[in-house]
């Protein structure tokens, strides 16, 4: 199954500029997902992250990551509409920097799921090296009503 970005924007609640997903080019809910980013020059974060020699943060690496993850989680009818929280991030290793003019290829595999509750391994790859890898979990909660504020 592919995914465009306004599909992908029908799932997930993130837009502009922190939608980090351009395309989901695999996926099997509940299983794995595969998509990527493309790094451009003129991203907000390249002003600060470093004048001279941009690099993406490593934050914003795992929250892509992430994201592939949170399409794979909801993707489903039943957690349509929720918002992906973070309830840990472990594993962490970055192996290479991700500098504009890159394609990032991420994979997201679902290792658990338990009521609003999910884990996946996910891994971030550059020209087919491994770029950064960690283990995400999700809390899918959903969102906050007008009546409730």
């Amino acid at each position: 199954m592919e995914l465009n970005v306004e599909q992908i924007m029908e799932i997930l609640p993130h837009r502009a500029p922190f939608l980090l997903v351009d395309k989901i080019t695999e996926m099997e809910p509940f299983k794995y997902a595969v998509g990527y980013k493309n790094i451009t020059f003129n991203e907000p974060q390249f002003a600060g992250h470093f004048p001279g020699k941009p690099v993406m943060p490593g934050v914003l690496l795992v929250e892509a990551m992430a994201q592939v993850g949170g399409v794979c989680m909801l993707c489903a009818e039943e957690h349509r509409g929720k918002i992906p929280f973070f309830g840990a991030i472990d594993n962490v290793k970055f192996k290479r920097p991700v500098v504009p003019g890159d394609k990032v290829v991420m994979r997201a595999e679902v290792t658990k799921v338990k009521g609003n509750f999910g884990k996946v391994h996910a891994e971030a790859f550059v020209d087919d090296q491994l770029a950064a890898q960690a283990d995400l979990t999700y809390a899918l909660q959903a969102p906050i009503k007008e009546e409730e504020k």
